[in-house]
């Protein structure tokens, strides 16, 4: 059997944390909660409840469905402004400014 909406919630929290670059402290800032609230959710001692899914998706702009249908859907979903640059979230990835000499013997 596939994931729990709670877990779902939760897995996709998480992915929309990474891909963004943001802390629980900062998300918890956006909602006005305390990060021990986003923590006690992000764990499973307590659920994200409705309101806060809509609050969620505001915040990351998204619809609610697409935050409720998991981490693929609301990663995908996600505007462009909303994520990191694609040399931070690759990790062992360097981003290349410009050619230097030495760069073609190494």
């Amino acid at each position: 059997m596939g994931m729990s909406l709670g877990e779902r919630v939760r897995a996709t929290v998480a992915a929309l944390m990474q891909i963004t670059g943001e802390s629980q402290a900062g998300l918890a800032a956006a909602l006005g909660v305390n990060q021990t609230q986003v923590s006690r959710r992000q764990t499973g001692s307590a659920a994200w409840s409705l309101d806060d899914c809509d609050a969620l998706a505001a915040h990351y702009g998204i619809d609610v469905l697409d935050l409720l249908a998991g981490p693929t859907r609301a990663c995908e979903a996600l505007p462009v402004r909303r994520r990191r640059s694609s040399a931070r979230t690759m990790p062992g990835r360097r981003r290349h400014v410009g050619a230097t000499k030495g760069a073609a013997a190494r």
